[in-house]
């Protein structure tokens, strides 16, 4: 998301509008007494979840979960791009080694700009989580 995209987005966004966008899926999940959580078998695979995740929190409100790409998994992008562009012997290596380079701060820069995006986020979705699950409750 380039910084011209981030301007558009409204300065206070509620989480329910981010629910109600039909884009997200929600489970509600149990928190054992060692804080530890169940991911989902469905988001799991979904997410490609391997060994670790990251856990950010934008505000005092939330949590935001998500899977921590192995660097290899870049490589092997990166690579298949280059060979399908043609790309082979030296100038392959010297162009993977540009490109590898280019990796982390382009993964510092989206989580700079997601880390913005919830700073924006109004609420905490509580609302919205429970008119989802009020059929569960009784």
């Amino acid at each position: 998301m380039s910084v011209n995209t981030l301007e558009r987005v409204p300065k206070k966004t509620r989480i329910g509008d981010i629910l109600d966008s039909g884009h997200v899926r929600t489970k509600r999940i149990s928190v054992s007494k060692k804080r530890q959580i169940t991911i989902p078998a469905d988001f799991f695979n979904k997410l490609n979840i391997r060994d670790e995740v990251e856990c950010i929190m934008p505000n005092s409100t939330m949590i935001i979960i998500r899977p921590v790409p192995k660097d290899t998994e870049f490589a092997e992008v990166i690579l298949e791009d280059l060979v399908r562009q043609g790309y082979e012997g030296q100038k392959l290596v010297e162009q993977f080694k540009k490109m590898h380079a280019q990796v982390q701060p382009a993964i510092e820069k989206m989580l700079e700009e997601a880390r913005l995006i919830a700073s924006k986020l109004e609420g905490s979705g509580d609302e919205k989580l429970k008119e989802i699950f009020s059929d569960l409750e009784d």
